[in-house]
């Protein structure tokens, strides 16, 4: 009987074990992946029966061109070790695949459910482009014939147009790093649009545009981007971040800059428009003009005072044929008057003559010369005739005669009723 210890059972097993598992295809589902600070990713494959431990050591996991997760389906490359002191085995983890999936179409859905979850691709986020693009920044490389072909839509369209080119890498491992510093640099510029691209390929070959370096650069860009990659199918994670997604790099010359033609032809529109409009203007204005001089012609001094010279000579002609109305009714009255006056002047002055004997008589009768009765005298104070009623006591008057002046003071005064 062969009695064996248990470390020699383990080597035994270790070595049977990795000697005839060294390369096997397992395919399973991922659980309790985990990423150590290491580098290394340990997880576990299993199925609806089994499971078994798995390590991918970080020279391997750096490769990887998408991120293990829980519950994804893989196939993978890996040979069987055995760690001795437990005798434990596990799969020694070499590359992996996605079932069904290619690893670059997994990677790209990873990366792009991420970047949209963070709002990468949010509309609020899109910068707008200037209508009139002057100064262009172009991140390509300067042999590929993306390049040529944006530089001729470019002077057909635009020849005004200053470009600024940033040569990139666009195809390969130094193509995220090459892409991203020629963002970079001409965000640096002040340029009023960045525009990203290459010709076609397989996805290998864009990948370049597939990382999260170059989307972050994107995002992060004060310029607005366009992203101009490959052909009208393909689609990678810039055409999301970017600004704007162009189907094809001479397809981007086309959307960002305007046709020298067209603005050529609107030019001429709008001469016609500003020709017909001015015409159209000064029409409006010579009919003002002419308004304003009719205007002034009917207001001016010159018309105004012949106005009132007509108004004065129409009230002058008014005013004498009223005057010759009024002296023809004169005229009409003033006869019957003339015969009537030397009449009514002998009926007056045979009136006058009568009141006037009428008051000589009254003078003479009242001359106090002339008075022969006894006792009557005429009364005045300061030389002024009064009457008899009109003394108060005290009064001081004189009392006339014919031939004689008396002065007295009334002492006494008695009514005689």
């Amino acid at each position: 009987m062969n009695i064996l210890s248990v470390d020699a059972l383990n080597e035994q097993i270790k070595n049977l074990l990795e000697t005839t598992f060294i390369r096997n295809f397992v395919e399973g589902e991922l659980s309790r992946v985990t990423y150590h600070n290491s580098g290394h990713i340990y997880f576990t494959l299993k199925d609806a029966n089994a499971s078994i431990s798995c390590v991918m050591f970080k020279g391997n996991a750096s490769r990887l061109k998408f991120r293990l997760e829980e519950g994804l389906k893989l196939v993978l490359e890996a040979a069987i070790t055995v760690y001795k002191p437990r005798g434990q085995y596990q799969l020694n983890v070499l590359s992996a695949e996605p079932s069904g999936k290619g690893a670059l179409a997994l990677a790209f859905e990873q990366l792009k459910s991420k970047l949209q979850s963070q709002g990468y691709f949010a509309p609020e986020h899109k910068k707008e482009l200037p209508k009139y693009v002057m100064s262009l920044g172009l991140i390509t490389s300067e042999t590929g014939a993306a390049l040529q072909d944006m530089l001729r839509v470019a002077q057909v369209r635009w020849p005004l147009l200053k470009i600024a080119l940033y040569d990139a890498v666009v195809q390969g491992e130094s193509a995220p790093k090459s892409i991203a510093r020629g963002i970079k640099q001409a965000d640096k510029n002040n340029h009023d649009v960045i525009v990203i691209g290459r010709g076609g390929g397989s996805m290998e070959d864009l990948w370049g545009f597939n990382e999260e370096l170059v989307a972050n650069c994107i995002y992060h860009c004060k310029t607005p981007i366009v992203s101009a990659v490959g052909h009208e199918i393909d689609w990678v994670i810039s055409d999301y971040v970017a600004d704007l997604r162009a189907p094809t790099p001479s397809a981007a010359m086309e959307m960002i800059l305007p046709d020298k033609n067209e603005i050529l032809m609107n030019i001429d529109n709008l001469m016609q428009e500003l020709n017909r409009s001015q015409s159209q203007r000064l029409l409006r204005a010579s009919d003002q003009l002419k308004h304003l001089f009719q205007a002034y012609a009917q207001n001016s001094i010159e018309n105004r005072l012949k106005m009132k010279i007509d108004e004065v000579k129409q009230m002058k002609s008014l005013f004498n044929q009223k005057m010759a109305y009024v002296l023809d009714s004169a005229k009409r009255e003033i006869s019957p008057l003339k015969q009537m006056l030397p009449r009514q002047m002998q009926i007056v002055l045979q009136t006058k003559k009568s009141e006037l004997k009428q008051l000589e008589s009254a003078f003479v009768l009242q001359d106090p010369s002339l008075k022969s009765k006894k006792g009557f005298a005429q009364i005045s104070i300061d030389g002024k005739l009064i009457s008899l009623e009109t003394l108060k006591l005290g009064d001081v008057f004189e009392a006339m005669s014919d031939t004689l002046t008396l002065t007295n003071e009334v002492k006494s005064i008695k009514e005689n009723t």
